[in-house]
This record gives structure tokens, sequence and C-alpha cells, in this order.
């Protein structure tokens, strides 16, 4: 019997992350920061890591069958409260402008959440 196992991570690929680069690199005139240091150091905890779907691929080359999938979140649709230290102007604009209809019919796969399903 295969042993099924489930894993989710973040995605790196997402609007959150994307919305996170564009306020913590962009706008402070570092366009060259990584996604890997913005998860790292504004996500959630210090050192939160998030993977591309390839890279997801490559940390569980091991099992027999790996299925991925991306889900949209509220905090890519920017549909809850945001954390303290994320709360601004830029923000309150953001929620007015955000083309929620557009993100969820032509990005579904944008999301934060990856949701991994494991075969051994």
């Amino acid at each position: 019997m295969n042993d099924l196992k489930k894993e989710m991570s973040y995605h790196k690929k997402s609007f959150v992350g994307y919305m996170l680069w564009f306020r913590y690199a962009f706008l402070k005139f570092k366009p060259f920061t990584s996604l890997n240091k913005i998860f790292c150091n504004y996500l959630e905890s210090p050192g939160t890591k998030a993977y591309s779907i390839t890279e997801a691929k490559e940390l569980f080359y091991k099992f027999k069958s790996v299925n991925i999938t991306t889900v949209l979140t509220h905090g890519d649709l920017l549909t809850s409260e945001a954390g303290q230290r994320h709360k601004d102007i830029l923000l309150d604009i953001a929620r007015i402008i955000f083309p929620i209809f557009i993100i969820k019919t032509f990005f579904p796969k944008n999301g934060l959440f990856m949701l991994i399903e494991l075969i051994k």
C-alpha cells in the first residue's frame, strides 16, 4: 500500500510575495532583492521560506508521486486584515484598486499556499 503524505508550503511566485517585494524592495529602491530574502524577512517570522513549484518538486524527488497545487488565499486577494507591520496608506489604496476578479480568473495558480501530496 502506498503511503500518502500531505504538506503545505509557501509558494514563492504568489501575489503575497509580489506585493511584499513591491513594498519592501521596489519602493525602497532595492529592485534586485530576491523573493527569498523578502519571504525570509517580511512574511511571517524571520527565516520563513517559500518555494517555487520546481524547487518543491526537487525537495521531494525521492517520492514516487508528487502532486502540487496552489491556492489563492485571503492574503493574495487582500480580503482580510494584514499584520500590524504591513498596515498603512499603501495597503488601504491597494484594497480599493485591487482587481480580485481578474486575479481569480486569470491567475489562480499564483496563490500563497502550495499544497503538496506525496506518495512514497
